[in-house]
């Protein structure tokens, strides 16, 4: 398998990340990262959540906005409920765990 060196990130987690040497491949060192988003969910080297949490409510505040002017421009109940359900409930529910 071929490694694209350009997309590949390395990020350690839970240890001070000074103390480990930069990774190589073929004589090319590989970008450190402290976070990094895979398939929408935005990883934290801490594994916290604030920097996933911060970008949902950024993206989701801005869809919200939409929904306001869509509400001034007097569109019934359900085409709101319905626009409310295709464009800002999945944003809001992608990636969710249950326990």
């Amino acid at each position: 398998m071929n490694v694209n060196l350009k997309k590949t990130k390395e990020m350690i987690m839970g240890v001070n990340q000074n103390s480990f040497p930069l990774l190589e491949i073929s004589g090319s060192e590989i970008e450190r990262v402290t976070t990094f988003k895979l398939l929408g969910v935005i990883i934290d080297c801490n594994l916290k959540w604030n920097k996933h949490l911060d970008y949902l409510c950024l993206k989701s505040a801005s869809r919200i906005h939409f929904l306001k002017q869509l509400k001034h421009s007097r569109l019934s109940s359900d085409e709101l409920l319905h626009f409310y359900i295709t464009v800002i409930r999945p944003i809001l529910e992608y990636a969710c765990f249950m326990a």
